[in-house]
């Protein structure tokens, strides 16, 4: 599940830097992408936190 995130990751990266370019960084669309790189950052962050949870807790 996290590779699917990671290629989310990136590919909103990449249309946030564009749009950044394209049409500004206060633009309504840059921002927009921004805020759900933020959320799929924390999303993955989440994940990654819990499975070395589960693994601190087995051992």
């Amino acid at each position: 599940m996290s590779e699917s995130i990671l290629k989310k990751l990136e590919k909103t990266r990449e249309k946030m830097i564009r749009s950044g370019i394209e049409n500004g960084f206060s633009n309504v669309e840059t921002i927009r992408l921004s805020k759900k790189l933020d959320q799929l950052l924390n999303d993955y962050q989440m994940q990654n936190n819990k499975k070395f949870n589960d693994y601190t807790i087995k051992n």
